[in-house]
């Protein structure tokens, strides 16, 4: 079974919905509001959904036009530039922060589909979990912070976007680009 280019990216818009939104006081730092990018890499120890993983990031940078368009307009309807793929493997976002998502250490996720998530402060940042029903996800992991301007997350994500669950590890690092956002990505995300 192979990954399509709309379940690779609903499922790591899920994978970073486990950040959705952190409601209370905490001992670690806010974020800084602004414009953020995100890089995260995914690996599945089944190593199939590995290659099938590796298979999509490698086609993205391939897209035809009207595809390529379609997945531009769905990024930039959540804030979000479109993802690109590094010569690490990883996908990188960049993405709008808005001040009352930068108080709530909400860090940008563009996520489909209902998410709910649960965070717990740890000293220097948050102990996450997640539950997402489109696509039916759910995972558990560590979000820690470097300060107001960078952050660290490991997740354990459990997902169904290809019909069966299926275990994928997800690891991002976000780092503050600076104050102002493209015009298109303003107020665009959820809170």
């Amino acid at each position: 079974m192979k990954f399509s280019l709309s379940s690779l990216t609903l499922l790591a818009c899920a994978a970073f919905g486990a950040q959705a939104s952190a409601q209370t006081a905490t001992q670690s730092p806010a974020i800084k509001p602004g414009l953020w990018q995100v890089d995260s890499k995914m690996a599945s120890p089944d190593a199939a959904t590995d290659n099938a993983m590796s298979m999509v990031l490698q086609q993205l940078g391939n897209l035809p036009p009207d595809q390529r368009k379609q997945l531009e307009a769905m990024a930039a309807s959540r804030g979000m530039a479109m993802p690109t793929v590094a010569a690490d493997g990883a996908v990188r976002v960049t993405a709008c922060v808005t001040p009352d998502m930068a108080a709530r250490k909400q860090i940008p996720t563009g996520q489909p589909g209902d998410c709910k998530s649960k965070n717990t402060d740890i000293a220097g940042g948050m102990q996450v979990s997640f539950t997402c029903a489109n696509p039916k996800s759910s995972g558990e992991g560590k979000v820690l912070f470097s300060g107001d301007q960078a952050f660290n997350m490991q997740l354990a994500v459990t997902t169904s976007a290809r019909g069966a669950p299926e275990q994928v590890n997800v690891t991002s690092n976000g780092k503050w680009l600076g104050a102002s956002c493209p015009a298109q990505a303003r107020n665009v995300q959820k809170p």
